[in-house]
Formats: structure tokens, sequence, C-alpha cells
């Protein structure tokens, strides 16, 4: 009962945005692990913070398709969040991650609303890039990257405007209902559930700006496995999203969406045509776009 009463303590003295975030300092490895062409970029937030970016080129001899805006969850840093957009730049899409306020190298301590001018710093360095004028534009948000990126577009509608595509994976509704999850799987936290979950600020949550994310064409990943945050997160946001929009199911833990070839690959169709393309009847299998002819009965077998 002592650790309980001290956590009941921690809790209701830190009951603010801190508890969305888990930076970890330093960069433990860089892009070129991983045999990729790379390069280090400052972004300057309004409130005067550096914030350390890195920027990926598309491979050598491949044409530029686009721009893909990365926006990672809300542990660790750029290196362990380098697994969701690597495979991009082979594929025709330059990346640019961003490592919020606090999180590895970048200055300052993670908090809202003052991360939302993390996600403005990096929307200007591309404003100002010339190896993006004239290219079309995608926003990749993982987990709590695409919940605050989410509200950002809302609070910023002519940022919608620059967006070829959304797209979301892993997504979280609302922080309090994943806070009152995390809480319902340790038997120690079980009873306070409810309680405890009220400490986690929630205006900000996905759920209350998906239905006037109007401008944009949206693709919603989520697993049917996350342990972190459930499906009826990923099936909420896609039931309040405005047309069009793709819910797209997948296997496997949270945010590992783009580990499997399949998604990925889900992901470059959809960018070829994002306001047509529905996603797979069946997972991995069966693709709905383009529609193959409908067989005769009449056919020989």
């Amino acid at each position: 009962m002592r650790t309980l009463g001290i956590m009941f303590l921690l809790l209701a003295l830190n009951g603010c945005s801190s508890l969305l975030f888990y930076p970890e300092r330093g960069l433990p490895f860089t892009p070129e692990r991983a045999k990729l062409e790379y390069r280090d970029v400052t972004l300057t937030t309004a409130d005067g913070l550096k914030l350390r970016g890195w920027w990926l080129p598309v491979k050598s001899g491949v044409a530029v398709k686009g721009t893909v805006l990365h926006l990672h969850g809300n542990g660790g840093n750029l290196a362990w969040h380098l697994g969701g957009s690597w495979w991009l730049p082979e594929q025709g899409y330059q990346v640019l991650m961003v490592d919020y306020r606090g999180y590895g190298v970048s200055e300052g301590e993670p908090g809202l609303p003052a991360i939302y001018q993390d996600i403005d710093a990096a929307f200007q360095w591309l404003d100002q890039s010339p190896e993006v004028q004239g290219k079309p534009l995608v926003l990749l948000g993982q987990s709590l990257g695409g919940a605050l990126a989410v509200h950002y577009l809302v609070e910023h509608p002519q940022r919608q405007r620059q967006l070829k595509a959304l797209v979301l994976d892993g997504v979280p509704a609302s922080y309090r209902e994943v806070g009152r999850f995390a809480l319902s799987t340790s038997w120690a936290t079980w009873p306070f559930q409810v309680p405890l979950s009220w400490l986690v600020p929630d205006g900000d949550s996905a759920i209350s700006s998906m239905t006037q994310l109007t401008s944009v064409p949206k693709l919603i990943y989520h697993s049917l496995d996350d342990p972190i945050v459930p499906l009826s997160n990923g099936i909420r946001l896609y039931q309040a999203a405005p047309p069009p929009r793709v819910l797209q199911l997948t296997r496997g833990g949270h945010v590992q969406t783009f580990a499997d070839p399949t998604w990925r690959a889900v992901m470059l169709r959809y960018l070829d045509d994002p306001s047509h393309f529905d996603g797979l009847r069946r997972l991995g299998e069966v693709p709905n776009y383009p529609k193959l002819p409908v067989e005769s009965p009449e056919s020989p077998q």
C-alpha cells in the first residue's frame, strides 16, 4: 500500500501533459547504421528552442514522388523511430523526421501546448526547403505523433490544404481512455483505473478534433493485436473522420506496421491515389484497387 500511496502522490502532483511524454536523451545511432543517406537539420521553434531533425533524401537515381513529414510516438527519440520511415527514400519519398522538445538532443522539455510549436517549426522548415517545393506533402503520424498531428491540423487548417494525405498509425483516440486501459492491465492499478485516468489530460485528444479534419484524405492503420492502443481507438477515429478516409486493419505490435512489406505497399498504393484507394479486403491478400473484372458464371473453369 505504501507503493500505491507514493504512486497516487506522484500522479496527483504530475497530473498534467507530462504524463504523455517519455523522452530519451541522446541519439544512440543515426540512419547511417541502416546505410541511409541523411543530414542533420536544426529547426527553431517560435519560443526559441533548437530541435534536431533528420532529412532523408530519396535514393540516388530514384525520381522524387513527394515528401513525408514523420511525427513519431511518445517514447525514445529519432533513432528508435527510424523503422517507420527508413523504407520511403528508396520508393521516391524524401523524409523529414523531427525530435520534439526534450527528445534526443533537442532543447527544452516536452509538454502541451508548447509541443505544437515543434510541429509548426517542422512545417516552416519544409516551407523554406527548396527540395520540397512543388512536390506533394504527406504527414505520417505514429501513435502520439498522429494525435498531435490531428489537433495541430485542425488548429491550422491552411496546413491541411498543403497535404496530399495524412497517414495515421496506431493513434490513440483518447489519451485518457488509453491511460485507463494501461492501468487496467496491472492488478496493482486495476481498482484505481478510473480515478487515476482522470489525471490524464484529454482536451487535445484526436477524437475531439477528427470531425473537423475536412481538407485532407486520411489513411488510418491500426493493428488487431495492438497491446498499447486498443483497436477500438482506430475504429473510433475512422468513424469520426470526414471522407475520404480508409481504415486499414493490420497485425502485429504497436506501430510495427511498416516492418511488414504488405503495409508498406498499401501506403505506397494509397499515396498514388488517396481519394480512391480503399485498402485491402482481406489482410494482405486481396487488393480492392484496382478492381478486377467480375468473372461470368458461364466462364469455363
